[in-house]
């Protein structure tokens, strides 16, 4: 939805523009008849008083002239040698001819067109009809239309071809999750096979990491046959979830080479909010995975936390003792495809912020920091 808004917006705004255009063109076409019908008009009451004699005739063909030069809307003003007004008509302002108001609209109408000196009439200084006026605006309003049909053009291929690729990193995404139940399942068959046989110490204790491995790998496998599915909302403790992602990653993190330290605090209340717990727990997880990534060949420590904030909302942080994320890629790190690890692809930091905003309506946040990398989450 959020992606078909914008297409909406400009398809109305498109289709109110063609509207309007419409209905002014028409607008435009009865004007010229009407200024078409002054022309004739004019003609013939100047011919007819050519025609006729008599001094009353000649008066009445100018006093006709006069009516529809006024009708025109022509805005109209003669000065004479010394500038001063002796005539005017269709003027914008009530005030008289020697004001300086009137004097003032004289350099207004000689911007619209260059002034004509007629002999001993005087300067004749005139204006544009608002037909003329709007015939300048047209072309604007023409090229306007054309560039925001361009342009909803060229979004709606974007984004067609975007929701084509997404569609088929999802169907892959399932198909790869069905392929993985086959082996899991066996998997899972030799583990309670070997967990019959008696063993010493070690390798029970092998096989609790290697069912603890199991059935994160199955939680894997969930969450592929999620994408491109609209996630099931339901109550998650946040503070179970996150000592979950502390507990998995702790037993798995370097303790000889280099020490790295996974510690978790949360709430001594339930963090309770509605999300999905499966896409929750993925992408804390992503968070906590490139934090201990950014801890690679040194000592470090990864916290996780969960605590409340005001308004019932709920903020989960995971921070690292790494080099940090340099301030100019600040902007970047949450770009699909960009990676400041040599071999990284690039996926998990734009694939939590996903799942934090457009599934749960939440914010993925990169806090600045004076040490390593600190991430927020901000849920409802």
């Amino acid at each position: 939805m959020r992606r078909l808004a914008p297409v909406t917006i400009v398809s109305v705004c498109v289709s109110a523009l063609l509207i309007w255009y419409v209905i002014y063109t028409q607008g435009v076409v009865r004007e010229l008849k009407r200024e078409a019908s002054r022309v004739g008009l004019m003609y013939a009451r100047v011919y007819d008083g050519l025609n006729d004699p008599s001094p009353e005739a000649a008066n009445g063909a100018l006093l006709d002239l006069s009516k529809h030069i006024r009708e025109s809307g022509v805005p109209l003003i003669i000065t004479d040698s010394r500038g001063n007004p002796t005539a005017a008509a269709n003027l914008p302002m009530d005030a008289p001819l020697n004001s300086a108001e009137v004097r003032e609209y004289v350099r207004t109408l000689d911007m619209q067109n260059r002034a004509i000196v007629e002999g001993e009439l005087g300067t004749v200084h005139y204006g544009n009809t608002p037909l003329v006026r709007g015939l300048r605006i047209i072309p604007l309003l023409q090229s306007l239309l054309i560039g925001m049909f361009l342009l909803a053009g060229a979004y709606a291929i974007r984004t067609r071809g975007r929701a084509d690729r997404e569609q088929i990193w999802a169907g892959m995404a399932r198909e790869s999750a069905h392929q993985l139940g086959t082996p899991l399942s066996s998997l899972s068959g030799w583990i309670e096979l070997l967990r019959e046989a008696e063993g010493d110490p070690m390798t029970m204790s092998a096989l609790t990491h290697m069912d603890a491995d199991l059935e994160r790998l199955k939680r894997v496998a969930n969450r592929f046959e999620r994408i491109g599915r609209p996630p099931k909302m339901e109550k998650v403790d946040i503070g179970e979830l996150v000592e979950r992602v502390a507990t998995y990653f702790r037993a798995r993190v370097p303790t000889l080479a280099q020490r790295v330290t996974v510690a978790s605090t949360g709430s001594d209340e339930p963090l309770v909010v509605s999300g999905y717990p499966v896409l929750l727990e993925w992408a804390i997880e992503s968070l906590a995975k490139n934090a201990i990534d950014a801890l690679a060949g040194r000592d470090g420590r990864v916290e996780i936390s969960a605590t409340p904030l005001p308004e019932g909302r709920v903020r989960v942080r995971v921070s690292d003792s790494g080099p940090g994320v340099p301030r100019e890629l600040g902007k970047r790190i949450f770009e699909p495809g960009f990676s400041t690890k040599e071999h990284g692809w690039g996926i998990g930091l734009p694939l939590a912020r996903r799942i934090i905003r457009d599934n749960h309506g939440g914010e993925l946040l990169l806090i600045p920091s004076e040490r390593g990398a600190t991430f927020d989450i901000i849920l409802s």
